[in-house]
């Protein structure tokens, strides 16, 4: 049974076999729920922190 992933910009979980995975040049391997992640993360470069639907605004907006 394929394990669950979470998503390395939403933090949303990742149902198996669907989303996107991306391997960085360092080698960190990154898993992404949806497009809108990955070009938020990759190609945009933006911090989830600053954005209010990730889950890092809202757990940071809670505290």
């Amino acid at each position: 049974m394929p394990k669950e992933m979470i998503c390395a910009f939403c933090g949303r979980p990742i149902e198996p076999g669907t989303g996107r995975f991306y391997v960085t040049e360092r080698g960190e391997m990154l898993w992404f729920c949806s497009s809108k992640c990955y070009k938020n993360a990759i190609k945009l470069k933006r911090n989830p922190r600053k954005l209010k639907w990730a889950r890092p605004w809202l757990v940071r907006s809670l505290s």
